[in-house]
């Protein structure tokens, strides 16, 4: 036993596991103390500015500072990228201004800068910039910055302190929450109370954290930038031991919520914002695997990119359409994503669209996943939220027991032979001539079939995609997700059927063809055919003619928008003034037209859309047009009951499908194909039918296919073109990642086979160029001592 013991491997934080770090934390090999000043020093290694700035003459810049971040301020790089060399024919573009790369102030603390305008990643670059905010002690706050986050024991704070700055300096930061767990705890934890004991984690700044800067990563002048009081989520993993150590860069506002449209137009536009998933304050982050590229398609980059680089063991994202899924694509990851709103968002966060907002679970592996979601659960009330009305969910709709315990670590083969698993093929089309879906959708089809069909036994049940060939080794749908839709559009969302493309002509032509001529929409009359609209829903409902041959998953999922978006920043305004006003403190940052009178923007673009967003007086949409919270809550319950059709009627247990066939697109170049963001149309099933989804890595590719900007014919603007010339990706490659999904209350057997899967495969590999450091024992013995100070220890189980 003796020499067994001698020859164990030291323990190593990177990749390290929750439960391996509590293994190591009794076997004597690391504190909490020690845990947290090991991703300090990761954070200090890899965690600055990841991006060029794109200027008209590509000279250098000034040199400039940003905010402090693990105890130095940031310095940006000074060459830039002259935007002729990223944008064709610059010379016959006859376009608005474009909004050229430049540092400048930031409106939230003058004395420091940030990029905006146009950036560019830059290759093998070293730094991802996914963590804005360290909960460090003098840096964890604009407010209330240095002296004025003063510990207690070192004595009164400056005269001219700010309000509330006595109530806030009196949260202890990551190293001392983790120092008074190691006084009270030392190598013995009640892992039972506190099944969270040392965990370290991130949140997209999205969720309000009490002793950290939340703004949602908009660079905006609050009086008081931190919030009164947590979000649920964040109170609870307080409460089970976790440390909160940082903020993650996200997209401002949860992804830029659209233009309202109105009288402001910007006065500078971008060639692009692929890859901006990027913060005002924050700035923008980059892709481990290949830094020239975007961290992901998803507001939560930061948090996907945190966990991926092992700078935190955990993360808490939010997802509206992609916001977390695509994070953990990105940046093989795991993530559950329960289904909306199982875990509260709604109450203490800044959201883009609080009918599809929902909150996400950032890990490396499932089984951390799933302890986590364990232990945001409520003892008396569940995840129930009385700050987030969505959390008035059916009670069968959560299991009674543990998350965790339907994990599975045995990926032996034939364990999941009798698992009747759906292959949701539209989730891997390859239009025709096109390259740039074929890796990835040739590895994930390889996968899919080789691994849960052949090594795991699972029957494959494959969806009829008229794109993709049948596979003959592989069973057929006899109701599949087209029909479906054939049979439930008539009955729940008939309007549909009416709906135009951009260009004004109706979506679906084989109806407009077949009924006589109907008011698509006011002013729009279309209508060839002799059939009354009603009676061509019976038809189509009753199998009775053809459906519409683009009817399916993808082509259904695009939504007005909603005016969601003025109501709740304004009741999440009102709300934070209020919860300070009861501790006696002011903040006059309350409304729509303060928030935009104190904000600066990275793009022209978002300054323009928030000044029509703040002139919206009305929560319906135009009158007489498309409604759009009326459009959310109707195709949640058609894509719900399309999902249930298709399990039932072909005996199937789950789902599985590709995230996306496209790999993260390079900072500051075009879209796929000028599709909006890299999401692929059959993507937005999972957020918009409000289902759980789990995300597993499953591997990865080598070659990618990027588009290319032209210049359009009448020059005012670039778009995406294909190209066939294939990029290589030094290995690793660029990860993907396959989704599971059932009803809500079956996440026991998403987590079974997903679980399997993970553990058959094994594909998470780490970024190689952010791999591990030299352990840090250098812990400030400032935050030893006051381990046990009523300040500190006081505030550790908030």
């Amino acid at each position: 036993m003796t020499g067994q013991a001698d020859a164990r491997t030291p323990f190593r934080l990177e990749e390290a596991t929750i439960a391996a770090m509590h293994a190591a934390i009794r076997a004597g090999e690391i504190t909490c103390v020690e845990i947290v000043q090991h991703y300090i020093d990761r954070v200090r290694a890899f965690n600055g500015p990841a991006s060029l700035l794109v200027t008209a003459d590509g000279e250098p810049v000034a040199p400039a500072t940003g905010t402090v971040r693990g105890g130095a301020p940031l310095r940006f790089p000074t060459a830039t990228v002259k935007a002729a060399d990223l944008l064709p024919d610059l010379d016959r573009y006859a376009g608005p201004p474009l909004d050229y790369g430049r540092m400048e102030a930031t409106a939230s603390d003058p004395s420091v800068q940030q990029q905006y305008g146009m950036v560019v990643g830059v290759a093998d670059g070293g730094q991802v910039n996914a963590l804005a905010t360290l909960n460090l002690r003098g840096e964890r706050s604009v407010t209330f910055r240095g002296d004025f986050d003063r510990h207690p024991d070192d004595g009164p704070l400056p005269p001219d302190a700010p309000a509330g700055a006595e109530i806030f300096r009196r949260y202890p930061d990551a190293l001392e929450q983790a120092a008074a767990l190691d006084a009270r705890w030392g190598r013995d934890p009640d892992l039972d109370a506190l099944p969270l004991y040392g965990v370290v984690f991130s949140f997209k700044d999205s969720f309000d954290t009490k002793d950290m800067r939340s703004t949602g990563g908009g660079d905006a002048a609050y009086d008081i930038d931190v919030p009164a009081r947590d979000h649920i989520v964040v109170e609870r993993l307080r409460q089970k031991g976790a440390i909160i150590f940082a903020k993650a860069v996200c997209t401002e506002y949860n992804g830029r919520a659209g233009n309202p449209g109105g009288r402001h137009a910007p006065d500078r536009v971008l060639a692009s914002t692929l890859g901006y998933q990027r913060s005002s304050w924050g700035g923008n982050p980059a892709n481990p695997y290949d830094t020239r590229r975007s961290a992901s398609l998803g507001s939560s980059s930061g948090s996907g990119v945190s966990v991926s680089t092992n700078m935190v063991m955990a993360s808490i994202g939010e997802e509206t359409r992609a916001s977390c899924r695509g994070p953990s694509n990105h940046n093989a990851v795991a993530l559950i994503l329960p289904h909306k709103a199982m875990l509260g968002f709604d109450g203490g966060a800044i959201g883009a669209d609080i009918y599809c907002d929902r909150t996400g679970i950032h890990a490396r592996t499932l089984a951390d996943c799933a302890t986590i979601l364990d232990a945001l659960k409520d003892e008396h009330g569940g995840y129930y939220d009385p700050r987030d009305p969505y959390t008035t969910v059916p009670r069968p709709s959560v299991l009674s027991g543990s998350y965790a315990s339907h994990v599975a670590v045995d990926g032996r083969a034939g364990a999941l032979r009798g698992v009747r698993l759906g292959v949701i093929c539209e989730s891997m089309r390859v239009p025709e001539g096109s390259l740039a879906e074929v890796p990835i959708v040739t590895a994930a089809a390889r996968e899919i079939k080789t691994v849960l069909g052949e090594t795991l036994g699972a029957t494959l049940v494959c969806s009829r995609e008229p794109t993709c060939a049948p596979d003959p080794d592989l069973e057929a749908m006899t109701v599949d997700f087209r029909t479906a839709l054939a049979r439930l559009v008539p009955v729940f969302m008939p309007d549909l059927l009416f709906r135009l493309r951009p260009d004004g002509q109706p979506l679906f032509e084989e109806f407009a063809a077949a009924v006589r001529p109907t008011a698509f929409a006011p002013g729009k009359v279309f209508g060839s055919g002799t059939m009354a609209p009603i009676d061509y829903c019976v038809a189509l409902a009753e199998g009775r003619t053809v459906p519409p041959k683009n009817l399916d998953i993808g082509t259904i999922q695009q939504q007005e928008l909603a005016m969601a978006f003025r109501f709740h920043i304004s009741q999440y305004l009102m709300r934070r003034a209020a919860d300070w006003a009861a501790q006696g403190v002011t903040e006059t940052l309350a409304d729509w037209p303060t928030l935009n009178a104190r904000s600066k923007f990275w793009g022209d673009d978002q300054r323009a859309a928030f000044r029509n967003w703040e002139e919206v007086a009305d929560p319906r949409n135009p009158l007489g047009g498309r409604q759009g919270v009326d459009e959310r809550i109707m195709l949640r319950e058609l894509l719900r009951r399309v999902d249930m059709m298709v399990m039932l009627e072909n005996r199937l247990d789950a789902l599985v499908r590709l995230h996306t066939p496209w790999p993260p697109g390079l900072i500051g170049h075009p879209h796929q194909h000028d599709i909006l963001h890299n999401l692929a149309p059959e993507s937005l099933y999972g957020p918009n039918a409000g289902l759980t989804e789990v995300l597993v890595p499953a591997g990865f590719v080598t070659t990618v296919y990027d588009p290319v900007f032209a210049l359009a014919p009448d020059g005012r603007r670039w778009v995406s073109t294909p190209s066939r010339i294939p990029t290589t990706i030094p290995a690793p490659g660029l990860p993907f990642s396959l989704v599971f999904r059932a009803e809500p209350g079956k996440e026991d057997v998403i987590l079974r086979i997903a679980s399997t899967y993970e553990a058959a495969s094994r594909r998470r590999i780490p970024p190689p160029a952010f791999g591990p450091i030299a352990r840090s024992h250098r812990a400030q013995a400032s935050h030893d001592s006051r381990s046990t100070a009523p300040a500190a220890s006081g505030a550790v189980a908030d």
